[in-house]
């Protein structure tokens, strides 16, 4: 079972990639790095971080799969 740092660490690489290489969906992420949860103590857990890193992964890969097929056509 993967760790807590280590998704977190895969989290950061996947948005990192999306955000030098392709900032045009880096918006569609819905972050903002100032804001910080309103309640005391958020319940953020290893199933929500591995279902957030999914989607980023999710994002990342179809958009490059579009991209590529419009970059031939």
């Amino acid at each position: 079972m993967e760790s807590t740092n280590k998704i977190l660490q895969e989290i950061n690489v996947i948005t990192l990639e999306i955000e030098s290489d392709y900032p045009e969906i880096y918006k569609f992420l819905d972050e903002d790095f100032l804001t910080l949860p309103s309640w005391e103590h958020p319940n953020i857990n290893f199933e929500i971080l591995k279902e957030y890193l999914d989607t980023l992964s999710q994002l990342l890969n179809s958009y490059k799969k579009t991209h590529f097929i419009n970059a031939v056509a």
